[in-house]
């Protein structure tokens, strides 16, 4: 697999980067306080924008599904999630700036296409708040998730085993992990968001990311999660309203900050902080093995 450094001009350290609908466009944000947009084609790229407006570092960026135009969230250190939408190319203005949290907003997320335009948002403050763009107005609801803070949230998909009704709706669903050493599941029920059970909290220290692994026909439901205690846990659910189980994946040699699932499902990418990305993937006796390692610091796989 070729790999080819990108000088985003970032002042500072950069905390996310993310790729479009299409893997045309990547957006990144640093602690320098601005995000930057990249057209890219092959290992050409292009620094088609600059987006500013928070006081703070910024954490994450998200794309919205092409659907919805183009529109890019990001969340700060300064408390703050902010829409951004193209109106024309390479011509970006910002439509909605949210400052429902208190504290730091950590993580983003947008709900599947299918549920319409839905952010969630992950902060310090231990809220999780969701933000749906309805009847030409955006409408903030929110979770008391924790009181240490919420690093992290997730969205089930569409499809998901025990979310899809019989008038062929499906019910929204949610995933977060905390400060608390905990891993929350969460299922919208008559307008509530209800906590689903779980069978243990196996973390001994703060979940940094979540990620709930996209549906592809598989007859159970998996979420990856993992934390400051060098661990990454698979959690499934086998049955409609069953009981969440974790089990071990691996213990790494370093604090792991980040996970992302290929798009079919079944390759977990795992970020950890010794400059390592891995790859797993499970096997047939569902144990989950390495397939490859790029090491961040050199390129080199």
């Amino acid at each position: 697999m070729a790999s080819f450094p990108i000088d985003t001009q970032h002042d500072d350290m950069i905390h996310d980067s993310q790729f479009d609908y299409y893997s045309k466009r990547m957006a990144t944000c640093s602690s320098d306080r601005t995000i930057k947009i990249f057209d890219i084609t092959g290992n050409i790229h292009h620094n088609s924008a600059t987006l500013t407006g928070h006081a703070g570092p910024v954490w994450q960026v998200a794309w919205a599904h092409p659907k919805f135009g183009v529109i890019l969230a990001s969340c700060s250190y300064d408390g703050t999630v902010i829409i951004h939408r193209e109106a024309s190319q390479n011509s970006w203005s910002k439509v909605y700036e949210h400052k429902f949290h208190e504290s730091s907003v950590n993580s983003i997320s947008w709900a599947p296409h299918e549920f319409g335009l839905i952010l969630a948002c992950a902060s310090s403050d231990g809220k999780v708040s969701i933000l749906e763009y309805k009847d030409e107005s955006w409408v903030c609801t929110s979770i008391q998730n924790d009181t240490l803070g919420c690093n992290t949230v997730t969205w089930g998909p569409f499809s998901a085993l025990g979310s899809l009704l019989e008038d062929g709706t499906s019910t929204q669903r949610l995933a977060t992990g905390s400060c608390d050493n905990m891993v929350r599941m969460y299922k919208l029920q008559n307008g509530k968001w209800d906590e689903e059970a779980k069978e243990s909290n196996p973390h001994a220290d703060w979940v940094r990311d979540v990620a709930w692994a996209p549906n592809t026909g598989m007859p159970y439901n998996i979420i990856a999660s993992c934390s400051e205690d060098r661990t990454v846990y698979i959690w499934k659910q086998t049955e409609a309203g069953g009981v969440w189980t974790p089990s071990l994946m691996h213990k790494f040699d370093a604090p792991v900050w980040r996970l992302s699932w290929s798009v079919t499902g079944n390759v977990l990418a795992v970020s950890t902080g010794d400059h390592m990305v891995t790859l797993w993937k499970q096997s047939v006796d569902e144990t989950w093995v390495q397939i490859t390692s790029v090491d961040d610091s050199t390129n080199t796989m």
